[in-house]
């Protein structure tokens, strides 16, 4: 195994130095019941009242032996509505079917077994905040209901919304100013950007981050949660090396592939990594890079 201070290991970015689009930061932020409320209250432009603590990586599946997922922020708002909230740095290329399967498992979970009224399904919301546009029309928010395509304005009022909200957005129209103001505070999560809002609900919320960031528990918590993921990733790797088994190898460089793309690295970076760590030609660098970063 490699020593930590082996210089390919990844430099671990401070915490003072993270910003919500990191999930470590997000997560520790929101699982604090009033400074969710106030995001959810900011994003959907009502009073959010949440009935519970929220749940931060909350692991979901239907039965133990299919695939599960780690949900980001997960709550419960005091109307029985879901909600899940999520930061993506990376666009990998499939996120809204990803969107899909996550909604899908959530609703799932929301009756019990030999339950047939469907009726009793709480309405559910997925939330995913992404420094870049999906769709290019330069919205702020994307917001996803069931239409009729026949019937214009019929909706199948199933109670499942997704929403998407883009940082880099360009059209104000349809959102308010301080969803804005959060967005951009979201991205950068600097001083700057909760001083130039006139929101006092962002300067709340830039107080919660700035206690976090000085916390020493959740200092201690960030660098263990770092250095179980370098473990597991070295781990990964010296099986596919030291047993020479091409599936631990395959396995190293999937965890490998999937955990700098999460860092927020290039796919020129992550490329580079692999030849170096791997021993391996540009070409299969590139293969494994285009399998693997789909799966995020």
């Amino acid at each position: 195994m490699k020593k930590m201070n082996d210089p390919d290991r990844a430099v671990m970015k401070p915490l003072a130095d993270l910003t919500l689009l990191d999930r470590f930061l997000f997560a520790c932020v929101m699982e604090d019941r009033e400074t969710m409320e106030l995001v959810l209250s900011i994003i959907l432009g009502g009073e959010i009242h949440l009935a519970e603590q929220p749940q931060a990586e909350r692991e979901m599946r239907t039965v133990p032996w299919l695939r599960s997922i780690r949900l980001d922020v997960y709550s419960v708002d005091e109307e029985s509505r879901i909600y899940n909230a999520e930061v993506q740095k990376k666009n990998t290329g499939n996120l809204i079917k990803r969107s899909r399967f996550y909604q899908a498992l959530i609703d799932s979970s929301l009756l019990a077994p030999g339950e047939i009224d469907f009726n009793r399904m709480q309405p559910s919301c997925l939330i995913t905040i992404m420094p870049f546009d999906l769709w290019g029309y330069g919205r702020y928010r994307y917001t996803f209901r069931m239409e009729c395509q026949e019937e214009r304005g019929l909706f199948l009022e199933d109670g499942a919304t997704r929403i998407f909200l883009n940082t880099h957005g360009t059209v104000p129209e349809g959102v308010s100013s301080e969803l804005i103001d959060l967005l951009h505070y979201i991205e950068h999560t600097s001083e700057t950007e909760a001083a130039g809002s006139s929101s006092p609900r962002i300067k709340e919320l830039h107080r919660r981050v700035s206690q976090v960031k000085v916390s020493e528990e959740i200092g201690v918590r960030y660098m263990q949660e770092w250095e179980e993921r370098m473990y597991q990733l070295q781990d990964a790797k010296a099986e596919g090396i030291e047993v020479g088994m091409e599936a631990g190898l395959e396995e190293g460089i999937r965890v490998f592939v999937l955990d700098n793309l999460e860092e927020g690295r290039t796919e020129e970076q992550i490329m580079d990594k692999l030849m170096r760590m791997f021993s391996l030609s540009r070409e299969k660098s590139g293969e494994y890079l285009e399998r693997y970063k789909g799966t995020v």
